[in-house]
């Protein structure tokens, strides 16, 4: 059964879905330049040793986001 969260509650090496972004604006239309869109597959590929940042996989693309960012993107984890 799939579970619905946001970024910063997935763990370390997780696949999911986006099923939401909670940003508007800029910060919307610049996740979506980066391939980011509802029903697009991620993969969470490290956090920083504080967890102010967050790296992604979206396709063949690595992201870094600001923990305040990767909170806006709501995920179903694949994985439950």
């Amino acid at each position: 059964m799939s579970s619905t969260k946001n970024l910063t509650q997935c763990k370390k090496g997780c696949s999911c879905k986006i099923t939401k972004i909670h940003a508007d604006g800029a910060l919307k239309q610049r996740l979506m330049s980066f391939g980011m869109a509802r029903g697009v597959g991620v993969e969470l590929l490290e956090y920083s040793p504080a967890k102010s940042t967050v790296e992604i996989k979206v396709g063949k693309m690595r992201i870094a986001l600001r923990k305040e960012e990767a909170e806006m993107i709501e995920i179903t984890n694949e994985q439950d």
